[in-house]
């Protein structure tokens, strides 16, 4: 592979003040220097619909390139409802349609989750790996990042401040850059 590793990422939350928002522009800074992080932001995706799955609108087109020409995903994703917010999974619905412009395809992928709770977003986690399998992503196992009690590791401007935090979030970034370089 030639040149940085392109990862594209986005957060499962459109709230200003979402705690995966904050997880991942702290990921910016703790991306390894051979690679470089794009972050998306899914605000303005409309809900998806098949009859316009052929001609999508600008945001979804920008989406859908944005990840097309990344070599790596990452995704900050809260839990709602013992699954994925209904922004993130209508995302990938555009993202990955019509089923032979599958954005996502062969792509590598790492997951983080924050939550205010014991869990830190687990079975969100959970879900999503169910949903890479159809779309033929490949998730990175381990380092897992799962922030319980975020707001005890976020300061009152988006920061987070927890060192521990930081550290499992640089590695499953070099772990997401490697597996990158792996298989492309």
């Amino acid at each position: 592979m030639v040149g940085k590793i392109k990862i594209v990422g986005f957060a499962g939350s459109l709230r200003k003040e979402s705690y995966n928002k904050a997880i991942l522009r702290a990921s910016a800074a703790l991306v390894p220097p051979d690679a470089e992080l794009y972050i998306f932001d899914l605000e303005g995706i409309p809900v998806f619909n098949q009859d316009l799955e052929s001609s999508p609108p600008k945001r979804v087109r920008e989406f859908k390139d944005r990840v097309k020409s990344a070599d790596a995903i990452l995704i900050a994703t809260p839990e709602y409802n013992y699954s994925i917010p209904g922004v993130l999974k209508n995302a990938m619905d555009w993202a990955s349609r019509p089923y032979p412009d599958n954005s996502f395809k062969g792509k590598p992928v790492a997951i983080m989750s924050a939550s205010g709770s014991t869990i830190g977003g687990e079975r969100a986690q959970l879900a999503l790996r169910q949903t890479f399998v159809y779309l033929d992503m490949h998730p990175v196992n381990k380092p897992e990042v799962i922030v319980t009690f975020v707001s005890q590791k976020v300061d009152e401007k988006g920061n987070l401040t927890d060192e521990g935090t930081r550290q499992r979030i640089k590695e499953l970034l070099e772990a997401l850059v490697d597996f990158a370089k792996k298989i492309s």
